[in-house]
């Protein structure tokens, strides 16, 4: 992460409120032969980031005992040209908000399975209203214990949450406000009307 402390303003009930309602995210953690990375949805309870994943993934085979891991979220973010802030000698740049979570990653009992996913599909499916929600209770019984044989439930307990939220809070406002309508209209990134909203409220 940037290490830019102007960047990192956000407390820490944000920046776990901001990945809770992002939902998925990067799962990272040290491997035998390097790094494991995995592209997860999860679900934030409490001080706990639940999870499944498919059994033969490298990151549960190297779950023998609880590893140090990280979740990292990304949101919005865009190129940030120069010629932007219509001031000299400035170069080029990429503004963005990221969080990672970290703590250790551990396999769960088999039979705390139904609840990780039934816990994990209703918060997504309330978020779809006036959709009826989906559950696990639509599915035959030998299908979804079959698919259920397949993946494993996993918990990282999150100890420590980082947030960066770069959105040239280092420029002045009028620069930085011109800035932000360049990205709604003209940025290279995601979610750029988000993007440019938060650069105006930094």
């Amino acid at each position: 992460m940037d290490l830019n402390p102007i960047f990192h303003t956000k407390e820490a009930e944000e920046n776990l409120a901001f990945a809770a309602a992002r939902g998925f995210g990067v799962l990272a953690l040290s491997g035998a032969q390097g790094p494991l990375i995995s592209h997860v949805p999860f679900l934030v309870d409490g001080d706990s980031a639940w999870l499944h994943l498919v059994r033969s993934n490298p990151i549960a085979r190297a779950l023998k005992e609880p590893q140090p891991a990280c979740i990292a979220v990304a949101g919005p973010h865009s190129y940030i040209s120069p010629d932007w802030y219509e001031i000299p000698d400035q170069v080029p740049t990429w503004n963005y908000v990221a969080v990672h979570l970290r703590g250790p990653l551990e396999l769960r009992p088999a039979e705390e399975l139904r609840d990780v996913i039934d816990r994990q599909s209703a918060h997504f499916e309330t978020q779809l209203v006036p959709k009826q929600p989906w559950t696990s209770e639509k599915m035959a019984p030998d299908v979804l214990a079959r698919m259920m044989r397949a993946i494993v439930p996993c918990r990282m307990r999150i100890d420590d949450i980082d947030g960066t939220w770069k959105l040239n809070q280092d420029k002045d406002e009028t620069v930085r406000l011109r800035t932000a309508d360049a990205v709604a209209e003209h940025g290279l990134g995601t979610d750029l009307s988000t993007l440019a909203e938060l650069m105006r409220q930094a």
